[in-house]
């Protein structure tokens, strides 16, 4: 089917202009004024909407296990709040489990395949080096996986020492491949824990104080000094700290090939909320920070240091022993109550990947913190550019997949769990007053989202073949 959008305002990473877009099939034909188109192409009128390519979300994890449950969103259901949120593209994480890496991709694939409802792509966590792991490297690269994550904290579970994160990167420079780093200290947070018990802290707040921004800071900042001294990209996932912002602006103004991604909780919330009676809803690693981290972190997006807003998406259920009513069923699956008696065993994770465009237009672009040029290259041009998906996705030339959204900028409403299509029970952003959101979002010319109707199904969104050594932005 062929589709004729007409009347909008167009808003790419770089401009802002009046135009019409034809798209045929799955891809956009054309972007001009006044274009027409035959007689069975259906026509869209986005007069007064702003029209923007879809949100590429780079940083997700669905169907996630840990602590003896599962996060709550599978690849359908959080897709779909992906979708009604303006999200067309989102990038996953496999873990390095038992096996080969084929295995863990082929497994990943089992579990996602069948349910996926917008077009996805994998990360591929690396939790031990080896002979073996140094022979497979190259197995990413043909299964179209161009990107992996190594850890600087979990103590024998995923952490590498930094002699192997300096082995990764290396390699990765070898194939092409991004490394990304979760940055914090392993070793201080193990010894902090350990206090904390000895010492009955358990209630939420110790999960911030046993995770010190130090941590993070100086992890990253050496995480960036093996990136140059291997001659390999690096992306910093998740930055929460002030001092990162800081470290990555100290980097790349030395030309160190580092780019650094936030996620809306670290601009908006602080160790604070842990303290309050709901706390574990705002259990997530990297933990809350302070206000002064806060500030920031939004003074490295606005400034441009910071290069995407991901969300770190991995919801779970607030209280997993009541059942929500999702698609007419009743869901119930255990979640933060794991922990009420012992922060260490709240599952670390918050709802966002719905929430992702619409908070972020109405707290930064609503507010002229950045311009919308700057909103699409956040939320979507850069990540594409960054995980090799440019110009297919992030775009709205001829020859992209036509992943669009109608954008509008008037509507206002009050934002919550109701709004938000997770499959949880709660949403960090209750009763914030928004303004503007997606009226009509489009997968590939398939129209998904329409005005608040689910129109997409399971099985619908196609994996992502990415190229290697993309863009360093």
């Amino acid at each position: 089917m062929n589709i004729l959008i007409k009347n909008g305002t167009l808003i790419t990473a770089s401009d802002t202009f009046q135009a019409d877009i034809l798209v045929e099939g799955e891809k956009i034909s054309l972007v001009g004024k006044d274009l027409t188109a035959a007689d069975d192409t259906v026509v869209v009128d986005a007069a007064g909407k702003l029209v923007m390519p879809g949100g590429v979300d780079p940083h997700v994890h669905l169907n996630l296990p840990m602590f003896g449950t599962v996060c709550s969103d599978d690849h359908y259901t959080g897709h779909k709040a992906a979708a009604f949120g303006g999200t067309t593209t989102a990038i996953d994480f496999i873990p390095h489990g038992p096996g080969s890496f084929r295995e863990n991709i082929d497994l990943w694939h089992s579990r996602a395949d069948d349910l996926a409802a917008i077009d996805f792509s994998f990360h591929m966590n690396v939790e031990r080096v080896n002979d073996e792991v140094r022979k497979e490297f190259h197995v990413l690269g043909e299964e179209g996986i161009s990107s992996l994550k190594v850890f600087s904290a979990y103590n024998r579970r995923m952490r590498l020492q930094d002699g192997d994160i300096f082995k990764v990167l290396k390699m990765a420079g070898e194939y092409g491949y991004l490394t990304m780093l979760h940055a914090e200290n392993g070793d201080v947070i193990d010894q902090l824990v350990e206090e904390a018990m000895e010492n009955g802290n358990t209630s939420p707040i110790w999960h911030a104080r046993t995770r010190p921004a130090w941590g993070a800071v100086e992890a990253a900042l050496r995480g960036f000094a093996l990136a140059e001294q291997a001659a390999s990209p690096l992306y910093l996932v998740h930055m929460n700290a002030g001092g990162e912002v800081d470290m990555l602006q100290y980097a790349r103004e030395r030309g160190l090939p580092v780019m650094g991604e936030t996620c809306p909780q670290y601009m908006f919330f602080t160790e604070e909320h842990l303290q309050r009676p709901d706390g574990a809803k705002w259990i997530c690693s990297p933990p809350m920070r302070s206000k002064t981290d806060n500030e920031r972190i939004w003074k490295g997006v606005v400034e441009g240091t910071i290069q995407t807003i991901g969300t770190d998406h991995c919801p779970f259920f607030f209280d997993g022993t009541k059942p929500i009513i999702y698609e007419g069923k009743p869901v119930a699956i255990p979640g933060k109550e794991l922990g009420k008696e012992n922060f260490t065993q709240i599952p670390n994770g918050l709802p966002a990947i719905g929430d992702r465009l619409i908070i972020m237009w109405t707290t930064a672009v609503g507010t002229g913190k950045i311009t919308p040029n700057q909103f699409v290259a956040l939320c979507s041009t850069n990540p594409a550019k960054i995980f090799g998906m440019y110009p297919r996705k992030g775009s709205l030339m001829p020859g992209a997949d036509a992943d669009i959204v109608i954008w509008d900028a008037e509507k206002t409403m009050e934002y919550g769990v109701k709004v938000a299509q997770h499959r949880t029970d709660y949403n960090l952003f209750e009763g914030w007053q928004i303004k503007g959101y997606p009226e009509k979002v489009f997968l590939r010319g398939n129209l998904i989202v329409d005005s608040q109707k689910w129109l997409g199904k399971a099985g619908m969104g196609r994996f992502l073949q990415r190229n290697t050594s993309a863009e360093v932005i």
